[in-house]
């Protein structure tokens, strides 16, 4: 349905020549708009429902119950439905450790709250397939099991510097309104439907233009830009390309909407998967400003343990949906 839209405003309404470049990304640039703006609308309205039934406290209460990484393991799941990003996620990690939760489990949750959440799930699915979609969400929400349990397996004793009155509520911008929205979610069953569709539009709205702008540079890309453009600069690090991705990532911040079309382009061109994607989970979840509101609560030593075992593990990742596209 969506090509047969893209070819009927590219090549029917615009009346553009096909096989030129400018075709190519204008006809990329209709399939792709259409494609993620569909599938962000409904997905994000059908999660945003399911999300009304959790609670940030009680998801608090069955961390503190639970033994054997449990409690990581529902803070992970927790972090993967609620659509912050990762400046955004800072607020309720603050929220989580004043109340009590272990230090590791509420690092799980700020581990996978910017890296897996609908939006970019869904981009995943519409342009990857749901397939390594799937697994993107699962490798993502092991992360945060995986990297909360070693945090707090190493982090120093005196590595929370938390101070009198800080947390979710002395916190402002859109991580406090993001708090406050979760805790005053509708009870009654047409309230949880308006919620859904409302927060649908609203992610819509807000994501409308990144999502150009993604799309746009995406399908400037993938019509002028030689395919073996990215394969030879990325190829000249060899096996290290990995981690260079991450590297490069981590001082770019952008939203998932607009990195995840750029990302599509650069693996079309023949780029790996799993470099890509590195690239894009240390966008999403090693941000500069984050580390900048993470170090109002954190030391300096349990900031670097927490960036350096979340780089790793996307490093980890990366290699691992590189050794996977291979099989394919």
């Amino acid at each position: 349905m969506f090509k047969i839209i893209a070819d009927f405003l590219t090549y029917g309404v615009f009346r553009l020549e096909g096989g030129g470049h400018f075709a190519s990304s204008v006809n990329y640039f209709f399939y792709d708009v259409f494609k993620i703006f569909t599938l962000i609308f409904v997905v994000v309205t059908v999660i945003a429902f399911f999300r009304t039934f959790l609670n940030p406290h009680k998801v608090r209460d069955a961390a503190l119950k639970t033994k054997w990484g449990l409690g990581n393991l529902v803070a992970a799941l927790f972090g993967a439905v609620t659509p912050f990003c990762s400046c955004s996620s800072v607020p309720l990690f603050i929220g989580f450790v004043k109340a009590g939760v272990p230090l590791s489990v509420a690092f799980s949750f700020i581990i996978t709250s910017p890296l897996v959440n609908e939006v970019v799930f869904v981009m995943m699915g519409g342009m990857f397939g749901w397939k390594l979609a799937g697994i993107y969400a699962i490798t993502g929400i092991l992360l945060g099991v995986i990297g909360g349990l070693l945090i707090g397996a190493f982090a120093p004793k005196d590595g929370i510097i938390l101070e009198k009155g800080e947390g979710a509520a002395g916190m402002s911008g859109a991580g406090a309104a993001g708090a406050a929205k979760i805790r005053n979610l509708p009870k009654t069953f047409d309230g949880r439907i308006r919620y859904a569709f409302k927060d649908g539009s609203k992610t819509f709205k807000k994501l409308f233009f990144y999502v150009l702008v993604g799309v746009a540079i995406g399908a400037l890309i993938h019509g002028y830009v030689p395919q073996d453009f990215f394969v030879n600069y990325i190829g000249k690090f060899g096996i290290f390309a990995v981690p260079v991705a991450v590297i490069i990532g981590v001082p770019i911040y952008a939203g998932c909407a607009t990195a995840v079309p750029i990302i599509l382009s650069i693996t079309a061109s023949g780029v790996p998967l799993g470099t890509s994607l590195a690239f894009l989970m240390a966008i999403a979840g090693l941000s500069l400003p984050e580390a900048v509101m993470l170090k109002r609560v954190l030391s300096y030593k349990l900031l670097a343990i927490f960036f350096g075992i979340v780089a790793v593990g996307i490093i980890f990742i990366g290699y691992l949906f590189n050794f996977l596209q291979g099989l394919t």
